[in-house]
């Protein structure tokens, strides 16, 4: 019933992980706990860099803006997910797919932006502590975030223009739990979406650009490390910065392949687990990863959850330790 009202209605229909109302509603749970974590973790992230003094360095204003594209993704696609999944429709408007397209987009490209912004930070306060402060100075910091926002917009917008120039036809179902790109494509009615492949395409040679820089400034980074004498101080950057690199490293690759790879006519199991691996999984985990072995983070969190300014903060806290 839903697939007949979909081939005349405007919009879209989402299938997503099953159509078992039992698989369903597991589905729902756990996007659910992720998003809740994730917003949690990078709202925590956000809050301690903007109120803790001593969370003002370059390293903690790139990475307020990475938990902001962060929180910024996980509610783009997951309240939606979540919304379908509980109510059994998968139907999304037009203007809602296209909002969609839009906004998990911009951020994704932001996302990838701001971290290739961290790492040439990391190695620039490796690399050349005695001119970090003059190479990362505050206007300096201010441009390259400016950059990444813009960035992320303008690309948002050329995906999204292109892709709705094109026609769509048919039943308009999409084999996905979002309206992703690829999957859009296979709805076109004619071989008119040349532009679409053109921004995609941009959009796999600048990820591509971006890891290629971000690898670089690890191997120069690792190359410095490993001269230095301190076996104390080696550690603490590998255990800082290779957890970094894992995380860009899966979140690229998988997103690259996913827009790479010939979409076929009914979902698989690859195509949703690609999926959740560049759009749930780093918006969720980055908090972890980026503050788990940082003791001022921990340090500046515990604060805020022992403070007055964190109702229940410290019922929290006691729960949790």
């Amino acid at each position: 019933m839903i697939m007949i009202n979909v081939t005349t209605a405007s919009g879209f229909f989402l299938l997503g992980f099953s159509d078992t109302r039992e698989l369903q509603i597991l589905h729902a749970l756990l996007f659910l706990v992720m998003n809740l974590l994730g917003l949690a973790g990078n709202f925590i992230i956000i809050t301690i860099t903007t109120l803790d003094p001593q969370l003002q360095s370059p390293m903690y204003f790139y990475l307020k803006h990475l938990s902001l594209l962060d929180l910024s993704s996980l509610s783009v696609t997951v309240p939606q997910s979540v919304l379908n999944s509980l109510t059994g429709r998968g139907y999304i408007s037009y203007a809602q797919c296209e909002l969609q397209v839009f906004f998990f987009t911009s951020f994704a490209c932001g996302e990838v932006a701001i971290l290739t912004v961290m790492s040439y930070d990391r190695y620039v306060a490796i690399c050349f502590p005695l001119h970090y402060e003059v190479i990362m100075s505050p206007r300096m910091c201010r441009f390259a975030v400016a950059a990444v926002w813009i960035s992320g917009g303008i690309t948002g917008t050329l995906c999204t223009a292109t892709t709705f120039s094109i026609r769509f036809c048919g039943a308009k179902i999409i084999h996905q739990f979002f309206c992703d790109i690829p999957q859009l494509l296979k709805l076109s009615c004619s071989n008119d979406y040349i532009g679409v492949v053109g921004a995609v395409a941009f959009m796999v040679v600048v990820g591509t650009a971006c890891f290629t820089a971000i690898v670089l400034s690890y191997v120069q980074i690792f190359s410095t490390v490993l001269r230095m004498p301190s076996a104390e101080g080696r550690s603490k950057v590998f255990s800082t910065c290779l957890p970094h690199l894992c995380v860009v490293t899966f979140c690229i690759t998988t997103g690259i392949f996913a827009y790479l790879k010939p979409t076929s006519d009914s979902t698989t199991a690859l195509d949703l687990m690609l999926s959740m691996f560049y759009t749930v999984l780093p918006p969720t985990f980055n908090p972890v990863i980026y503050s788990l072995k940082n003791e001022a983070m921990k340090t500046a969190a515990r604060k805020l959850l022992l403070s007055d300014r964190f109702p229940g903060g410290k019922l929290i806290f006691s729960c949790c330790s």
